[in-house]
């Protein structure tokens, strides 16, 4: 005989079989009533009732034997019990939400999605299905709606402003390719189908929510900015300015600690613009008017009457360097951020490369030809590799994300198409922003060097050149990630030294090709400075260029690559095609970097 028993101090409510009834295991046999909550009590054996004990009303002790089974057997319980569920069944809480969640989705707004697509744009679901991988995107706060509930209906509300006017959440990106602990990313998203894009009250609780969630859990965050800034219509507040709101507070603080991507489509202005400018890197798209204040707020101003497309144009902000990878659509713009992140989740354990004897003749070997130092980083890189940051700002420096061998890695790289190499103040800030970058995440820097040095005159001393080179030296000599330097040509004076981190022993191999020249300054400059009155002397200019020339090969033979390494001033000269090799047996000695829970720099300059 098997008893059953109170497993706690109640009331008997129902009692659902009787004596002589055969029973299922997990067939119901009475509900129960303890602190306003009902317990059903099932037979946890096969059988026939025997006796049952109580009746409804009736108040037990805990262990008190409630009826009793002689045990037998009974229909598989199993199969009645499952019998009695729809699986298909939906219950009518289970309905009110899925009703409400309808609501969010762009099939409910299909005028709306109509003019998106009419102005070449995607929705902003669109936008994160595309960027995340399939079925992995968990929604944040998508039943909010704005804090306009004192001025407009409920009803209204949950139908116009979806979400609050923000899609956010987490996912995976690049799942493919790197494991889950990798691949995770949070990703928010302005709608501009709900109130142009602006923020609300709501949405900026829901990026607060993020932004902490992405600092605890080290999530990089992608963040579609579009949109009009701030919006004045909520009234569900109790302050007065909201400039108490924490979200740029917790935005600004996620910089050096995760990496942090803007993608700008169309209208961009005050605090969504705010948010692209505190990222890392600013992803946006040809159409893109991006500026810290739109139309309305210009003329509100009193500074005159303007067009949205006059503010803040692609024209202007790829060169002045707050863009820093322009594309022509959403499409294009997600695919990059894709790539983007790639560099900070990890190494590929797959790769191609271009044939490395082809780096032999990159360099020509006329020392006065100018050639394309992009060819060079192509042909250093795996196939298909690099991304460019900033390529129309700062001309006479490239910086860009590649990989050798699978591996990330950030270069630096003097463009001698521009002022043969030397540094400018765009140049400067352009290369320490990247070098904090790197340093931020442990992506080692390749810099390629090939400078006369820094860029002297009257007009760039005008620029503030003094202050902005030294950000070379101050920030090279901050960062801890490995250095490895390679002279391309021109390893001139202070411009040479402040692209390695300060000095020639900063990096943590130092090599040259053999198309290497050093020197304090510039060969040509050192001979006509040093041997001014000898050659002044002459006055037959064909006999004076003569001797120019003889000391200015003489002064070659000297800086050559070969003799600095015969001095120990560079580590060694390398066969260009050897350089994919060496690069990759040097990160290979060194101590694996470890998955980072704070941050190692304060953060990392917006400029």
């Amino acid at each position: 005989m098997h008893s059953v028993v109170a497993p706690m101090q109640g009331t008997i409510v129902t009692v659902e079989v009787t004596e002589g009834q055969s029973v299922p295991r997990g067939k119901a046999l009475m509900i129960m009533e303890s602190m306003k909550l009902e317990h059903v009590i099932e037979a946890d054996e096969a059988g026939v009732v025997c006796l049952v004990s109580v009746a409804p009303g009736d108040m037990v002790t805990e262990g008190q034997i409630l009826l009793t089974i002689e045990p037998g057997v009974v229909i598989d319980a199993e199969v009645e019990v499952m019998a009695d569920v729809h699986l298909d069944y939906i219950r009518p809480d289970l309905a009110e939400v899925l009703s409400r969640q309808a609501v969010l989705l762009d099939s409910a707004r299909p005028e709306a999605v109509a003019k998106r697509h009419r102005l070449n744009h995607r929705t902003a679901r669109e936008n994160v299905a595309d960027l995340v991988d399939a079925g992995s995107f968990v929604e944040y706060g998508g039943l909010a709606i704005a804090a306009q509930r004192r001025r407009r209906p409920i009803a209204d509300l949950i139908e116009r402003t979806a979400a609050d006017g923000m899609v956010g959440g987490i996912g995976r990106v690049n799942g493919e390719l790197f494991n889950d602990d990798r691949a995770r990313v949070a990703v928010l998203s302005y709608d501009y189908m709900v109130l142009a894009g602006t923020q609300g009250l709501q949405n900026h609780r829901k990026k607060d929510r993020l932004f902490e969630l992405a600092e605890h859990l080290g999530l990089p965050v992608v963040f579609f900015a579009e949109g009009g800034g701030g919006r004045p219509g909520d009234t569900d507040g109790t302050g007065v300015s909201g400039l108490d709101c924490l979200a740029f507070m917790l935005w600004g603080r996620l910089s050096g600690r995760v990496p942090l991507v803007a993608i700008v489509a169309g209208r961009c202005f005050a605090g969504n613009a705010a948010i692209a400018g505190c990222a890392d890197v600013i992803i946006a798209t040809a159409d893109t008017n991006l500026g810290m204040g739109g139309p309305a707020m210009i003329e509100g101003g009193g500074l005159g009457v303007f067009k949205p497309e006059d503010v803040g144009p692609m024209s202007v902000q790829t060169v002045n360097g707050v863009v820093d990878i322009a594309v022509d659509n959403e499409v294009e713009a997600v695919a990059v951020a894709k790539k983007y992140l790639s560099y900070f989740q990890g190494a590929l354990t797959t790769w191609t490369a271009p044939d490395s004897r082809l780096l032999r003749s990159v360099i020509p070997e006329n020392r006065l030809r100018v050639y394309d130092v992009r060819k060079v980083i192509e042909l250093l890189a795996d196939t298909d590799s690099v991304l460019e940051l900033r390529p129309s700002f700062g001309l006479g420096m490239v910086t860009a994300f590649i990989r050798i061998e699978g591996r990330p890695i950030g270069v630096i790289a003097n463009n001698p198409n521009h002022l043969a190499g030397a540094i400018e103040t765009p140049g400067a800030d352009k290369a320490a922003r990247f070098l904090q970058l790197c340093d931020a995440f442990d992506i080692p820097v390749l810099s390629l060097v090939d400078t006369p040095g820094m860029m002297v005159g009257p007009e760039v001393e005008a620029t503030a050149l003094v202050r902005h080179c030294s950000r070379l030296f101050v920030t090279g000599a901050s960062v801890t990630v490995p250095i490895i330097g390679l002279v391309l040509r021109k390893g001139y004076g202070l411009g040479a030294q402040a692209m390695v981190g300060g000095s020639f022993k900063t990096p943590v191999a130092m090599w040259s090709w053999p198309t290497g020249e050093f020197g304090g300054m510039g060969l040509e400059g050192s001979v006509r400075l040093g041997y001014r009155r000898e050659l002044e002397a002459i006055a037959d200019p064909v006999e004076r260029e003569a001797l120019f020339q003889q000391m200015v090969a003489k002064a070659y033979e000297h800086g050559k690559a070969l003799n600095a390494a015969s001095h120990f001033e560079i580590d060694d000269v390398i066969d260009p095609a050897d350089s994919r090799r060496r690069i990759v047996e040097v990160l290979r000695a060194l101590p694996p970097v470890h998955v980072r829970t704070t941050k190692k720099r304060p953060m990392i300059d917006t400029w």
